[in-house]
């Protein structure tokens, strides 16, 4: 048994290429019984028939299948009808996210919040979905002030969510200080650690510029420093990332949700590594 509950994000794939790769990377995952697997799902529900097709997949594969769920952009009734064949499909673990306007748009749809959303699956479907939330640990890139991040995080779990997975980060201490501050406003449920292997240095700037990640000053000079040398890159973004979560694990961690981009190589390594 585990001593810790590992889980895994992966993306829809586009092609049927894709579809073989990811079906390649959960056969090399599911050996660490992942508590669960979460999908993706696209700025304005962009790949919603991507996003279903790719968890019966995973469902049938004997995974638990987590979708993403973004309310902005989206009508309750549009929701209803997604969150509806969900469950016709057998699926009850959902990630409720506010999502991101896709470029163009200017509606925001009836619910505008995580937490509206939460609320709205609990009052239509009761018990019935199990219901993850983001946390930021180093705070939303649109929040007014941390602590106006924090209060909104608070309101997500009040709303009915079950436990939370974190954006990804490299310092353990801002996770540590996250929850601690969760826990004075009355936050009670597990809070996961989102952990995200390096194994590009462009890619890793590019996501982090995106989701208001800090990857500190050290990391990014030492990965700069290795040019086009991916094997130098990996070996040393392994050795960070792992003793990362060796310091979370030790501190006794709910779990370790990693970011895998669809493939299996870093995320295992770094099981491995770590005795999971």
């Amino acid at each position: 048994m585990n001593p810790i509950e590992l889980s895994f994000e992966f993306f829809p794939p586009k092609t049927q290429e894709g579809v073989e790769k990811l079906r390649a990377t959960r056969a090399q995952l599911l050996p660490l019984k992942p508590k669960f697997v979460s999908v993706t799902f696209g700025a304005g529900g962009s790949t919603q028939q991507g996003t279903l097709d790719t968890v019966i997949d995973m469902a049938q594969g004997g995974l638990e299948a987590a979708p993403h769920l973004s309310c902005i952009g989206s009508s309750k009734e549009s929701l209803r009808a997604i969150l509806n064949q969900y469950r016709s499909h057998g699926i009850r673990h959902i990630v409720a996210l506010r999502g991101d306007l896709p470029s163009g748009m200017g509606e925001v749809g009836e619910l505008r919040y995580a937490s509206e959303l939460v609320s709205f699956i609990r009052a239509e479907f009761g018990d019935w979905f199990c219901i993850e939330v983001a946390a930021y640990p180093e705070y939303h890139p649109q929040s007014r002030s941390p602590r106006h991040d924090l209060e909104n995080f608070a309101r997500k779990v009040k709303a009915g969510a079950d436990s939370a997975i974190t954006q990804y980060f490299f310092n353990a201490d801002a996770y540590f200080h996250f929850v601690d501050d969760a826990r004075k406003l009355g936050v009670d449920v597990p809070i996961v650690p989102g952990i995200m292997p390096i194994t590009n240095f462009s890619q890793l700037m590019r996501f982090s510029e995106m989701c208001g990640a800090e990857v500190p000053r050290w990391i990014a000079r030492r990965l700069e420093s290795f040019g086009d040398d991916r094997e130098a890159i990996r070996a040393f973004g392994l050795d960070v990332v792992t003793r990362l979560c060796q310091r979370l694990v030790d501190a006794g961690v709910p779990g370790l949700h990693f970011y895998t981009l669809n493939g299996a190589a870093a995320t295992k390594a770094i099981c491995e590594r770590l005795g999971l």
